[in-house]
């Protein structure tokens, strides 16, 4: 089946093609767990340090299912998120909330664009604002109500300085932090990509929060930060296309081979 955009998608599949966002996944996931519900049911029921790889299958399954599925592919992902979020829930968080929900859609959208920007330049306003309200079906698919989402960029911009400015790194987050930035247990590929991972983590943190994580960070690191975005700048949109969408391809087959057999492509918290 082919993995073409679905017609809702069109401008944002510009985005969400590359597989360079993934470098951004612990990125967006800290800053997802910063905030404190979300930080809460994280540490009391997931499992980063056992589960890494499937964590990430889960994540990119749904963003690009939203993404590329057919109705019915949308349809089945989303049922299960929607039970594994309805099991997650304690005192003072619900994985339902509709609060939590805008915010980890938001750190995705956040994310991604970041990296886009970093490697090809801004998009022009035109299709920067269509990537921007497409990205709503991340959290509309799920609780977010459409007003929930901010009505456009400049409403997000102050909806995300007045989150990143507000919340406070506990250590419920930290524990998750650690867990997901140090792996007790992983794929040998896995560990040997730490090192770069927390790297690029700790760079594109806003720097208050990077402090709270405590992740360590100087003008040094900030220097081989720019330098490496510099490079991968010059080669990474020079590289094929299939490559750069080889990881989109992979979860995309993984998710219809998995629902063709009556196994289901979302893993539980």
């Amino acid at each position: 089946m082919s993995s073409r955009p679905r017609a809702e998608s069109a401008a944002m599949h510009r985005v969400v093609r590359e597989g360079a966002i993934l470098a951004g996944g612990a990125r967006a996931i800290l800053l997802q767990i910063a905030v404190p519900g979300v930080g809460r049911g994280v540490h009391e029921h997931s499992d980063f340090a056992y589960r890494p790889v499937d964590r990430l299958r889960t994540t990119l399954t749904y963003v690009y299912c939203m993404t590329y599925g057919t109705d019915e592919e949308v349809r089945t992902v989303t049922r299960l998120v929607n039970r594994v979020h309805g099991k997650v829930r304690g005192p003072g968080y619900r994985a339902i909330d509709p609060e939590l929900q805008l915010w980890v859609a938001a750190t995705l959208y956040d994310t991604a664009t970041l990296l886009h920007e970093r490697l090809f330049g801004p998009l022009d306003e035109e299709t920067a604002d269509r990537v921007y309200q497409e990205y709503a079906v991340l959290g509309t698919a799920l609780q977010v109500p459409p007003e929930l989402w901010p009505a456009d960029r400049a409403a997000f911009r102050a909806y995300w300085d007045d989150m990143v400015a507000t919340t406070e790194v506990t250590d419920d987050a930290r524990a998750v932090a650690h867990d997901l930035l140090h792996p007790s247990v992983a794929p040998w590929w896995v560990r040997l990509s730490m090192p770069l991972l927390r790297f690029l983590t700790a760079g594109m943190l806003p720097p208050r929060l990077r402090a709270e994580f405590g992740l360590t960070w100087d003008r040094r690191r900030q220097r081989r930060y720019d330098a490496l975005f510099a490079v991968a700048a010059r080669i990474y949109p020079k590289l094929p296309p299939a490559l750069r969408e080889a990881p989109k391809e992979h979860y995309l087959r993984q998710m219809r081979r998995l629902i063709a057999r009556g196994r289901e492509p979302i893993s539980a918290a």
